[in-house]
């Protein structure tokens, strides 16, 4: 019988320090995004989601649920298998495809998430490329920590968005016989700023370097077409492999990877993560390609949404409330420093107000670095802007 006391002692340090995860019951109600209802312990209640990563509300669109709809009809609910077995579909075919062109790359490939697609991208890479070297920002996300750290490869880490140190490090590398690959992402996740990506570009054609960029917090968002920061800095052919999510802007769920036609072919060809998992459904597949359509031609959604994000940093600025202040993208860190207090602010937000918006602690964060990461949508009205800040400020007394 296991040893129930190791689980216990794990959880009993969480709460004691105030990072333990708490899931909020909540329910989505259709067309009616940002709104939804929480099922607390003590009432069911209306709220505000300020935390979705349903960035534009497209998990609410007609289009691409009605796209979900007549997959359904067609297909049934699951894929059937494995890409190999069984399980690639038309649809898996045409999203490719269409990813493929959205980023200007000659193929895609489709993954259970983007955590997924990003860490066994670079542990194929490192099959591949057995000398290569990963030289990785210091706030990249979680999955591309461990997909280097699992790939086995030799490693470095830089500084965050230090261009300096960078270069020192692939000076470095110059002198032996590794392949350096540079990985870093586009819109960092929880400061909400933005990486020098024509920099470390330039770098990575002086030293030549791979490069290998997370898009997710940018793809949809960005861009004329919405394929992201690349598309938005006109340079989507400086970067070789681009990796992103269905599951934030698109509004559906599942990630993929994107580049030339034999650097994809190669790692579908060799990661376990891909090759021995059920595929996506094809009626996700169908709402995601519907989404990506919808929002190459809507604009105006990706316009609207940097306003509203815009005018709740700003009011929250004009109201004296500490906003992380190298936040500037649609990500609004409201910084408070201190694990239990981010907590009962949060909790105080939710049951006295209506108002959702999840504390962000160790580890996602640095301790001393704790904040309610808030993430207004188009559809997040002025006045939702100034009931929330009103909360804010009240809660934070």
């Amino acid at each position: 019988m296991i040893d129930k006391s190791p689980f216990e002692a794990v959880i009993n340090n969480l709460k004691q320090e105030g990072n333990y995860r708490v899931f909020n019951d909540i329910v989505r109600e259709r067309g009616e995004f940002p709104k939804a209802i929480w099922y607390s312990k003590y009432a069911i209640k209306n709220i505000v989601n300020w935390c979705s990563n349903d960035y534009l509300g497209m998990g609410q669109n007609k289009i691409v649920i009605d796209a979900m709809h007549t997959a359904l009809d067609q297909t049934g609910a699951g894929s059937g298998g494995t890409r190999n077995i069984g399980g690639t579909s038309h649809y898996h075919v045409a999203l490719e495809a269409e990813l493929a062109n959205l980023h200007s790359k000659q193929r895609a490939l489709l993954f259970s998430s983007a955590y997924v697609a990003n860490e066994w991208s670079l542990i194929a890479l490192s099959n591949i490329i057995p000398n290569i070297v990963f030289l990785s920002d210091s706030k990249n996300h979680a999955s591309l920590i461990q997909g280097i750290r699992h790939s086995g490869a030799d490693k470095r880490i830089w500084q965050h968005n230090d261009m300096e140190q960078l270069e020192q490090q692939l000076d470095e590398i110059s002198a032996g016989n590794q392949v350096p690959c540079i990985v870093f992402e586009s819109v960092y996740s929880m400061d909400g700023d933005v990486s020098p990506i024509e920099a470390i570009c330039d770098l990575a054609e002086r030293y030549n370097a791979i490069t290998y960029i997370d898009e997710v917090h940018a793809v949809g968002l960005y861009g004329n077409g919405g394929a992201g920061y690349l598309e938005k800095l006109g340079i989507q052919d400086r970067v070789d492999i681009v990796n992103g999510t269905l599951g934030k802007a698109f509004g559906v769920t599942g990630g993929y990877i994107a580049g030339e036609g034999d650097v994809i072919d190669a790692i579908r060809s060799v990661a376990s993560g891909f090759i021995f998992t059920t595929s996506l459904s094809p009626v996700l597949c169908a709402g995601a390609l519907a989404s990506i359509k919808f929002l190459r031609d809507h604009n105006e959604l990706r316009e609207q949404h940097q306003v509203q994000a815009n005018k709740l940093k700003n009011t929250l600025l004009e109201a004296g409330v500490e906003v992380l202040d190298n936040a500037c993208t649609h990500i609004v860190p409201v910084m408070i420093r201190d694990a239990k207090r981010c907590k009962a602010i949060s909790d105080r937000l939710l049951d006295e107000h209506g108002i959702y918006v999840q504390p962000i602690n160790y580890p996602t964060v640095a301790e001393g670095q704790e904040r309610l990461r808030f993430a207004p949508t188009p559809l997040h009205t002025d006045a939702m802007i100034d009931e929330c800040v009103r909360a804010v400020i009240d809660c934070m007394k």
